[in-house]
């Protein structure tokens, strides 16, 4: 079908978010004139802004967690009256399946999830045993549900506008000419993902040995504004902007970055698809499950039996498949392929 109107119902978290974009680049290969709208949670929705496929983004009211049958029911009705042809459920809850059933949508498209049958009626299915990287995971939805998916998934994709990275280097006082580093200590996941502040000033004291000019920004929610801190003690040049900048200020700022040293989270995955050089730092999760994929770009992570343990805190207290990763295990391999002198 041509000319079609569909609905994007977002995942709730930003590296998901990040992952499900070559879904809307498969949508947009199969037919150059789909409008795609995509309905996102308010820190969601500033990724949004950056993926050039989308014609509309729709902030949803809901608060997380909460079933609001009577908001749903509201909002279902203004949906209605957009007269999707598809909607595409990359939530597994129920309730957010609910939305396009109640709008009438015709074609309800997404994971079984929550037993969604009814709600979905062209539900695809997983393997947990056997879990795909997570791009494969949504852009599996673009086509029929098959037993075994081979087809190519593109690369995520965000687009920002120079203007908007001029803008945010300006407001933060920083230099278009001087090398930008970006360092992510934080993880909303919990502390097991976390790689040793420490261990990030260590980084950061090397990166600036090799090139004295370098400019470091700090970055996170305000939740991680103390670990930024911690990194900041040992690294003074270090600016803290955890908590200070809006999420798109911060994809602006990270599309300017000639390197991004992360955990596992929302903002490595941003660094990736904006093509910027990445160094991913992995302990509790598995580096194969949400790679990063830049042109130029880093998977570390340290063999140990007990990882990956997927937990949000180490079940066995010694945090060893971080702490056993040290800053100079980073730094030499980054800095050969980059070529700082």
């Amino acid at each position: 079908m041509k000319n079609q109107r569909v609905l994007i119902i977002m995942p709730n978290w930003i590296g998901d978010a990040v992952m499900a974009q070559p879904l809307l680049q498969l949508l947009h290969a199969q037919d150059p004139d789909i409008q795609i709208d995509v309905l996102a949670t308010a820190w969601v929705a500033q990724v949004v802004r950056a993926m050039p496929e989308v014609s509309e983004v729709i902030q949803a009211p809901f608060r997380h967690g909460a079933l609001q049958l009577r908001e749903r029911l509201a909002f279902a009705g203004k949906l209605r009256q957009q007269k999707y042809n598809a909607a595409y459920v990359l939530p597994n809850t129920l309730k957010f399946a609910l939305l396009p059933w109640l709008a009438g949508i015709p074609l309800r498209i997404g994971y079984k999830g929550e037993s969604r049958y009814g709600l979905i009626n062209r539900m695809h299915f997983d393997d947990k045993n056997h879990p795909r990287p997570m791009t494969r995971f949504y852009g599996a939805l673009a086509f029929p549900p098959v037993k075994e998916f081979t087809a190519a998934i593109p690369k995520p994709k965000l687009v920002v506008e120079n203007r908007d990275v001029v803008g945010a280097l300006d407001a933060f006082s920083l230099s278009q000419s001087q090398r930008l580093v970006i360092f992510a200590p934080g993880a909303e996941f919990g502390n097991a993902k976390r790689w040793p502040a420490e261990y990030f000033s260590l980084l950061g004291q090397r990166l600036q040995s090799a090139d004295p000019n370098v400019q470091f920004i700090l970055m996170g929610s305000a939740k991680d504004t103390e670990v930024c801190t911690e990194v900041q003690s040992g690294l003074p040049d270090a600016q803290v902007l955890a908590g200070k900048t809006d999420l798109f200020q911060a994809i602006s700022l990270i599309a300017a970055a000639d390197l991004i040293v992360s955990n596992d989270s929302g903002l490595l995955h941003i660094a990736s698809s904006l093509n910027r050089p990445v160094a991913a730092i992995y302990g509790p999760t598995d580096p194969m499950h949400a790679p990063p994929f830049s042109d130029l770009s880093f998977s570390f992570s340290y063999p140990i039996e007990c990882a990956p343990c997927k937990q949000r805190e180490c079940p066995l207290g010694h945090h060893q498949c971080m702490r056993n990763l040290s800053p100079e295990s980073v730094a030499e391999p980054v800095l050969k392929r980059l070529q700082w002198k």
